[in-house]
């Protein structure tokens, strides 16, 4: 008992962490039921540039698991254009998707750039844009084309524009990072000879909150991305740990021990109107928001053993939610708020489990078995989490269903509580 309670004390700041500028190598080791083929040309004219536009998008979509990749290269001319489109070469291979597309340099150092996402079984166009972006966009373009054919392919939204956040330990320096969702362009955020902890984006993707030992204690801050300006959220006696926002932005739940043990607290953005949230005979810790603001849940040995609980956002009595083993912590809601993931321990195996809250039903996702951190993707498919293999801290992926499984790793350095950021605004 007394080494559950010391862990889940220290879970808040947990250890975890990545190599500087190092993109993260994704291998993926399962796939959905039913994959939509789907064929994608290489777009005129990107052998010019620095970055395949089609390559970008095909990896992304292979990376969702959905999707089989249609080789097209056997059929010649290869079309750039609707007109050009000859759809029983296509339907011969069993695509039932086609993109095409092209780039056109202009004479100021712009490029325009146009696709069109075809149905081949109909015959008809399903969607088309056309941008005009610079060089250094090239990628994050292709992330966003990747994204329309993912939603018009399969209804949902897709994440690939979106961003993760991470911490990697290289020897004694820890360093906070941010990357695109497949690994790219890693940026450090803030670097120290001291732990950086529990990352928690801000709703606007402009953000992030953490926790930093830099002056020797559990401190939280907020941080700006684009500025790099930061301020101390929560520096009160003894540990300040585990923020998590409010759906509006506008207020943190936090865990302090000003009072005496792990408990629950609330407070503004900038730092002020502390308030207690709960009050228990145990340890609270780890708070998430409901996506309606309406709710939060939290772990708690209140019960004698980690469990997670369910309080109104406006405060009141904690109920009990999991019941199923005697260690189920580290909850998040998923983005409808119809479930919640979390870590179970079996058998002295960590895994990464989702629970339905109407119907109480538990679903075991991950087969690895030192899991932690888990966190949603934003369209609610995704589940990003750290794990250890060989007794390194790599970073992993699994669907909602369980279905599809991704490793994410990097050559050296420890890399682990990841936090997958939200859809941004201008997406």
């Amino acid at each position: 008992m007394r080494r559950n309670l010391k862990w889940l004390l220290m879970l808040c700041v947990t250890l975890l962490a990545v190599p500087v500028q190092a993109a993260l190598t994704i291998e993926i080791t399962g796939g959905a039921g039913n994959q939509i083929p789907v064929a994608i040309v290489p777009f005129a004219a990107e052998s010019t540039q620095p970055q395949s536009i089609s390559g970008i998008v095909s990896a992304d979509l292979m990376r969702s698991g959905l999707f089989r990749m249609v080789d097209p290269s056997g059929v010649q001319p290869q079309p750039h254009e609707p007109a050009e489109v000859r759809y029983p070469d296509w339907q011969g291979r069993n695509a039932e998707a086609l993109v095409i597309g092209g780039m056109t340099p202009r004479p100021d150092g712009r490029i325009d750039v146009h696709f069109r996402l075809l149905d081949v079984v109909k015959q008809n166009q399903l969607a088309g844009f056309n941008y005009t972006i610079v060089p250094a966009q090239l990628r994050a373009t292709a992330h966003k084309i990747a994204d329309v054919i993912y939603e018009k392919l399969t209804g949902d939204i897709g994440v690939f524009s979106t961003r993760i956040a991470y911490i990697v330990k290289e020897g004694k320096r820890f360093e906070l990072q941010v990357a695109d969702a497949d690994g790219y362009g890693a940026q450090t955020v803030m670097a120290s000879q001291e732990p950086i902890l529990s990352p928690a984006w801000s709703p606007d993707g402009e953000k992030l909150a953490y926790v930093s030992f830099e002056k020797k204690k559990p401190i939280i801050y907020v941080q700006m991305l684009k500025t790099g300006a930061r301020h101390a959220l929560a520096s009160f006696k003894g540990s300040n740990s585990a923020p998590a926002w409010s759906p509006d932005g506008r207020k943190l739940a936090i865990v302090l021990t000003r009072d005496g043990r792990s408990q629950l607290y609330l407070i503004n953005a900038d730092g002020g109107n502390l308030q207690r949230w709960s009050d228990s005979s145990g340890i609270d810790t780890e708070p998430d928001f409901s996506p309606d603001g309406k709710w939060i849940i939290f772990t708690s040995d209140r019960g004698g053993s980690p469990q997670i609980y369910r309080m109104p956002a406006v405060g009141g009595v904690g109920q009990r939610i999991t019941f199923e083993g005697s260690y189920n912590v580290s909850p998040q809601f998923s983005p409808d708020g119809k479930n919640f993931v979390f870590i179970q321990r079996n058998g002295g195996q960590f895994h990464v489990a989702v629970q339905d809250f109407a119907t109480g039903q538990v679903q075991v996702l991950t087969d690895t078995t030192m899991d932690e951190a888990p966190s949603y993707a934003p369209n609610g498919k995704m589940i990003i989490y750290a794990t250890e293999v060989n007794r390194r801290g790599v970073l992993a992926a699994v669907s909602s269903d369980g279905r599809v499984k991704q490793r994410l790793s990097v050559q050296a350095g420890d890399v682990r509580e990841p936090a997958w950021g939200p859809l941004l605004k201008n997406q």
